[in-house]
């Protein structure tokens, strides 16, 4: 039997009214959408839109639909197109949007939802979610543990399964580092980088005084950090004033086109993470995607997605001095696999079609789970 899937995708992207530029802006919504067909499933995105449109791409079927009314938002619409698509399971992506949950559990499939970062903090928006969640049947985290809250607090039900699964994946491929050093201009040795917004979670000001710590060790360490919001950027300025010899070595990059990311990637040769809340971690999955060891915050995503790569060290988040000794002893670790050995980790654990497999494994499990007895689960 062919499971039919509808993966709902309720933000309504202001700046994007095509589809085109709409998928081409998120390209994770697509690719996750054909790893799953690819692994057996028959997909259909049902996408909120500000235009009617409807096309197969690829395998997949794609149904966006128009969801503004003047100034307010028609949610109804959403549920009329997964009700016309006739699926077996609805595949919920975020849990901020507890009336489109609402509606999507008054249909006879069961829903699933999955985690994109979301908070189960108090809030109006935790009431709606205990309401609103309800009846969902699973939910889809990147590791188990960050489920926890949600439960605790009623915003997921009891009796919901809980299954680990990143959000995502890359396809971000190893190459050759001279190259790509030569096309960057990267250095160092080692050369470590940085990717984030410049704001307290991502935790840049860590980040930098680990990298100075870690230089006493390290005489040839440069970090190359590549971000986007600025909100610290004052902050970092003054410390890296108050110290030109780390100024000189640390290289604020500000916004860099994803491409070049991937560049970046194969010119480093570590990668540093100090983020204190994940939903998942993009930018980690794109450097181990390109067989970059890891020095990262000793969070659940983070843990999940490394599993027992022995090219990561793990520090607490904050821990400047912990964050110094993990890249410290990456830097020094003996000639071996290395890159390789993180590559062939990202190909068993997180490329796409293993998301792909694992995902049509999941909803099996739930479509299955959902024809028990209630007293049964």
């Amino acid at each position: 039997m062919t499971l039919r899937i509808a993966q709902v995708n309720c933000v309504l992207d202001s700046r994007r009214r095509s589809p085109e530029a709409l998928l081409a802006a998120w390209p994770t919504l697509p690719a996750i959408a054909e790893a799953t067909a690819a692994a057996g499933a028959e997909i259909v995105v049902v996408q909120a839109s500000h235009d009617e449109a409807r096309f197969v791409r690829r395998g997949v079927h794609y149904h966006f639909v128009p969801v503004a009314t003047g100034r307010t938002l028609a949610p109804w619409r959403m549920r009329r197109a997964v009700q016309e698509a006739a699926a077996d399971i609805v595949h919920l992506n975020g849990l901020d949007f507890p009336l489109h949950a609402r509606l999507l559990t008054g249909l006879t499939q069961p829903l699933l939802m999955q985690d994109h970062a979301s908070h189960a903090r108090r809030s109006r928006l935790a009431v709606l979610r205990r309401w609103g969640h309800a009846r969902a049947e699973a939910a889809l985290f990147t590791a188990e543990a960050q489920a926890r809250p949600f439960l605790a607090t009623g915003q997921l039900p009891k009796k919901a399964a809980i299954f680990a699964l990143p959000e995502s994946s890359s396809a971000f491929e190893p190459g050759d580092r001279d190259e790509a050093r030569a096309r960057t201009g990267v250095h160092g040795d080692p050369a470590i980088l940085w990717i984030g917004r410049l704001d307290p979670n991502k935790d840049p000001l860590t980040a930098i005084e680990a990298f100075h710590q870690a230089r006493a060790h390290l005489p040839g360490a440069e970090l190359w950090c590549a971000h986007g919001t600025d909100t610290q950027l004052p902050a970092i300025r003054r410390r890296l004033a108050e110290d030109p010899e780390l100024a000189r070595h640390v290289h604020l990059l500000g916004w860099v086109p994803h491409a070049q990311v991937e560049q970046l990637c194969r010119a480093c040769d570590l990668f540093l993470a100090t983020s204190h809340g994940e939903g998942s971690g993009y930018a980690l999955i794109e450097a181990l995607a390109c067989g970059l060891p890891l020095a990262a915050s000793d969070i659940a995503p983070f843990r999940a997605l490394a599993g027992e790569l022995a090219e990561c060290r793990f520090a607490r988040p904050g821990d400047a001095a912990g964050f110094a000794e993990a890249m410290v002893a990456l830097a020094r670790r003996p000639a071996g696999p290395g890159r390789a050995a993180v590559r062939r980790h990202f190909e068993a654990h997180l490329a796409f079609p293993v998301i792909g497999r694992r995902l049509v494994g999941i909803y099996e499990a739930v479509l299955a789970r959902s024809m028990q007895p209630c007293g049964s689960r």
